[in-house]
């Protein structure tokens, strides 16, 4: 017989206690260490279409030499280049992240700004980069949608959408405002673990008996 999905609550409840003895993600490892708020948007760049161990230790190399963006302007695209491979597209980001930094010098007086509107002006910061740095560099209510998050909450049935940004639209809709800035790092989490891009561990899974597993060929 079926079991009916949980409420939102009880679900993200669970949820956080499957993945609370897993590693973070890179981003929020970076603010757990101290990261200032320019550490973790440079995380935040650098973590688009790379894995996240890759990630971290690319944002770590950089920081040593450019934690501020004053300090990175003194860097040429071809220096950090050889300090964020191998990000994906390692080479477009090094150009961001200096066109970040030098408008962050000129317009905001080296600070990173705390709006959605001002970070997605920043060129390499998308939605959900904007949303992750005002998560968790400041601590606001933002829901950060990547393709983890996407992926989950359409194979689980709680939305049906075509892309992050109309998830991040739904999501919202459903979500209580105070887990926004703490679902990204457990979605991450979780599907770094367990509900894996391809053949999920659906035997592993607390949620396999409710969970239509929706577009899921092959599972474990």
């Amino acid at each position: 017989m079926p079991v009916d999905r949980p409420e939102w609550n009880d679900f993200f409840i669970e949820l956080q206690q499957v993945v609370e003895d897993d590693a973070l993600p890179s981003v929020n490892t970076i603010k757990g260490a101290g990261g200032t708020a320019f550490a973790v948007l440079v995380a935040s760049v650098l973590s688009l279409r790379t894995r996240d161990d890759v990630t971290l230790r690319s944002t770590k190399r950089l920081l040593e030499i450019a934690d501020t963006p004053q300090k990175l302007l003194q860097h040429s695209a071809e220096e950090i280049e050889k300090r964020i491979y191998p990000v994906g597209f390692y080479r477009m980001k090094a150009k961001h992240l200096l066109g970040i930094s030098s408008i962050l010098v000129e317009k905001y007086k080296g600070q990173v700004p705390n709006t959605y509107d001002d970070l997605i002006s920043l060129p390499g910061v998308g939605p959900k980069a904007a949303n992750l740095i005002l998560s968790v560099a400041f601590g606001l209510d933002a829901l950060s949608v990547d393709t983890h998050v996407h992926r989950i909450v359409n194979r689980m049935g709680w939305v049906a959408t075509p892309s992050p940004e109309t998830t991040e639209v739904e999501l919202k809709k459903i979500a209580p405002r105070e887990h926004w800035n703490l679902i990204n790092g457990a979605f991450v989490q979780f599907g770094q673990k367990i509900c894996l891009p391809a053949s999920p561990r659906c035997s592993e899974c607390p949620f396999t008996d409710w969970c239509p597993k929706k577009s899921v060929l092959h599972s474990r």
